[in-house]
């Protein structure tokens, strides 16, 4: 499943900036406390409450890596901790796994987790790309396109484009789908399979 290797670069990129920027700040901006500007500070009891998340995180989220159960012991953690962004980080995890278990249901199931529970632009897209691209994978493509239509931040427009005219492609809709990998090409110009999708669909269309 190679198509989820830039999605999986973008998660740890937010787990890299949560854990350098600091516990409290960043729960704080997963919940929408606020936002940036709006929260001031957590009391003792609540600072204590998001550390003894974050240890138990990173104690289910090895547990995961290194053992099947752990798939069982990670969703405990995600009814028991919901309540953080930790929950968050765990059923991105636990899609990953699924999808390299190439349980597609599941994967969807937790990428929908993260979209309805998520106020974060930049989490929210990351789960609603690479939910489309399973929804895809699945053949469901009114549900496809839905969810790429849906991903309004800018900076996930070429990758929204480009599901866009998978989905087109798929339907044989060839003049959609040029619309569509023509975008996707304007936010991401050195893409060589954005650009070898674009060259294929003439021969699609002919074919």
């Amino acid at each position: 499943m190679d198509q989820f290797e830039t999605e999986e670069q973008q998660v740890e990129a937010i787990k890299r900036f949560w854990k350098e920027n600091g516990t409290a700040l960043i729960v704080g901006a997963v919940l929408g406390l606020g936002g940036l500007y709006g929260w001031r500070y957590y009391n003792d009891s609540q600072i204590e409450t998001k550390e003894q998340a974050s240890i138990a995180y990173e104690k289910a989220a090895l547990e995961l890596l290194s053992d099947d159960k752990g798939f069982s012991q990670a969703k405990s953690y995600i009814d028991t901790h919901s309540d953080t962004g930790y929950s968050l980080l765990m059923a991105l995890e636990l899609a990953k796994k699924a999808i390299d278990s190439e349980d597609l249901s599941e994967a969807a199931k937790q990428l929908e987790f993260v979209v309805s529970n998520t106020q974060v632009s930049a989490v929210k897209s990351v789960a609603q790309v690479r939910l489309a691209r399973i929804q895809l994978e699945q053949g469901e493509l009114d549900l496809a396109l839905a969810t790429a239509d849906s991903i309004d931040d800018e900076a996930f427009t070429g990758a929204s484009q480009e599901i866009k005219g998978d989905v087109y492609k798929a339907q044989k809709l060839f003049d959609k789908a040029r619309a569509a990998y023509s975008a996707a090409l304007e936010n991401n110009e050195r893409n060589p399979v954005l650009k070898m999708k674009l060259d294929n669909l003439a021969i699609l269309a002919n074919g």
